[in-house]
């Protein structure tokens, strides 16, 4: 099978919808499928390259409002796509990317001549943008109405948004996946584990995310005065001066620490050295939360939230870790006080996490799910 996708960027580009189309992508080229991604490139030109056996086209890139890229040429690519000697057998949008729908529409009548279907994946409401939604809307409802099926990465995002909920008979549950083994346990892996727990007097918090408004950090920052416990926090981002003013306010900048992003293999690491993975997200951008995965494929358990979203359908209650209210620091610093005063519960948690994963959340699960999908778009059984 060929499939075209479409979506803002491609890696090396950094965001969490770019590194799982890269996955998925792969992951398709592996089992002997061809992949083709459309996205726009952070420049005015275009580029055509082949990055794991995917080629992909990176669009010449006009300008960029709101986060979203504006390729001009991206309409006539997606409608050449119908007609091109390796022309694929079905396209798969990569939502949210406003401009890229609005160009797969101008474009779908062409590839529906060629019975070419489409399929989404949709990773989250707009919720922040709402005057861009404000705009956006009818041709959001028009675009979720064309296109064949839709994928969601949890049964909780199809019932609560209020886009998906109306659509709900063209959804499908597509639970995102990981290279699971990328966190297996290796000698040198626990050694550089070791040296990193070594390096703090208590327990380690580990976060792992983008510094921003929707991941909940300050309320992460204000729980940790009532915990005894270091903070670690991975990532970048506009909130974080304001971060380290409020751990200097709150009395506790000896026990919080910001690293920058760091490698796989060290972040495999980082994740091991944890006692406890805490993802605080307070908005429901927060769709999915694959660092729980990481830290779940690491045996390490999580405390998340109960958002409307796919986060707690990912981090069980009482099963792989504990699930407090969003926006809530009391009841964050006293489900993680409970697990760093509890090692045979982190145990416990960490290892039903580590077997779910396996079980659920697996990359290999991910391909199968969706190739079900793309069949059931094509009319194949």
């Amino acid at each position: 099978m060929r499939v075209t996708m479409v979506n803002k960027y491609y890696p090396p580009h950094i965001g969490g919808i770019e590194h799982h189309m890269r996955d998925l992508a792969t992951a398709l080229v592996a089992h002997g499928h061809g992949v083709r991604a459309i996205v726009a490139n952070e420049g005015p030109e275009t580029l055509v390259e082949t990055l794991d056996g995917v080629e992909v086209r990176r669009l010449g890139r006009l300008f960029a409002y709101a986060s979203t890229p504006v390729a001009l040429s991206m309409p006539s690519v997606i409608r050449a796509e119908a007609s091109t000697p390796d022309a694929p057998d079905l396209l798969h949008l990569h939502f949210p990317y406003p401009w890229g729908e609005v160009a797969w529409l101008r474009a779908v009548d062409a590839l529906e001549r060629r019975g070419l279907p489409t399929v989404m994946t949709y990773h989250s409401d707009i919720v922040r943008q709402k005057a861009l939604l404000a705009l956006y809307e009818p041709l959001l409802r028009r675009v979720l109405d064309r296109v064949d099926l839709v994928m969601a990465s949890s049964p909780n995002l199809i019932e609560h948004s209020p886009y998906l909920s109306r659509i709900a008979e063209k959804c499908r549950v597509c639970p995102f996946g990981i290279p699971a083994e990328r966190y297996e346990s290796t000698p040198e892996l626990e050694a550089r584990a070791a040296e990193l727990r070594a390096g703090h007097e208590r327990p380690i918090v580990l976060f792992v995310g983008r510094l921003i408004y929707y991941k909940g950090a300050e309320v992460l920052v204000r729980a940790m005065a009532e915990v005894d416990a270091d903070l670690v926090m991975i990532g970048r981002g506009p909130l974080k001066a304001e971060l380290e003013a409020l751990a200097v306010f709150l009395g506790i900048a000896d026990r919080v620490r910001f690293v920058d992003p760091v490698g796989d293999a060290e972040l495999a690491a980082w994740y091991r050295a944890a006692a406890v993975f805490c993802l605080p997200s307070v908005a429901r951008s927060e769709a999915f939360g694959l660092v729980q995965l990481e830290a779940h494929a690491s045996g390490t358990p999580v405390v998340a939230t109960n958002l409307t979203t796919g986060v707690p359908f990912v981090n069980q209650h009482g099963v792989t870790g504990l699930n407090v209210e969003p926006g809530d620091p009391a009841a964050l610093a006293d489900a993680l006080r409970t697990l760093v005063a509890d090692e045979s519960l982190r145990e416990r948690l960490g290892r039903q996490a580590y077997e779910r994963v396996y079980a659920e959340f697996t990359t290999a699960r991910m391909v199968e799910r969706v190739l079900r999908v793309y069949h059931e778009a094509r009319g194949v059984t």
